[in-house]
């Protein structure tokens, strides 16, 4: 059971899930940014063969692209991951009195929170909450076997003191 808070709806969901895609975006084009700066310091120093059109050799070299793609799913997973299993919430989710917990209430573990990052599909997981009206869980919930919970406004100012 989700303890003594009740399941977060779709709705908080949701704003939250906008509150960090925020975040989210910021630090994949800071990613992008520093990858090209990597790419372009490899053509001046000669281990990339010139182009003039850096943007387009990444995008048409399969390697390069994977790995730019790989950096931006890394990103996102280690973002989520870390908020979580330190305090169970990311910034969204602290705007909006939400937190990710064990089905017993503890923090989630790092393997946790990276199937549960993966298993969101990129927030879609959540619509499950839609048609689930009785566990009010998501896919990701169940995947990883946790819950969201909506948080009083003491306990989330109690979760945020306690970081300090």
């Amino acid at each position: 059971m989700s303890g003594e808070f009740p399941r977060a709806g779709f709705w908080r969901r949701f704003a939250s899930l906008i509150y960090d895609s925020l975040v989210v975006i910021s630090l994949s084009m800071l990613t992008a940014i520093l990858y090209f700066a990597a790419i372009q310091a490899l053509i001046a120093l000669g281990v990339i063969a010139k182009t003039d059109d850096p943007a387009a050799f990444i995008q048409d070299s399969p390697l390069l692209y994977g790995i730019r793609s790989a950096l931006f799913i890394g990103v996102n997973v280690v973002f989520f991951a870390y908020f979580w299993t330190k305090s169970g919430q990311t910034i969204g989710m602290r705007a909006w009195r939400l937190k990710v917990q064990t089905r017993d209430g503890a923090l989630i573990s790092w393997p946790q929170a990276v199937i549960r990052s993966l298993s969101a599909l990129l927030g879609l997981g959540t619509l499950v909450v839609l048609i689930d009206f009785k566990n009010k869980r998501a896919l990701q919930d169940y995947i990883s076997k946790t819950d969201m919970v909506s948080l009083t406004k003491e306990e989330n100012k109690r979760i945020y003191q306690s970081l300090d």
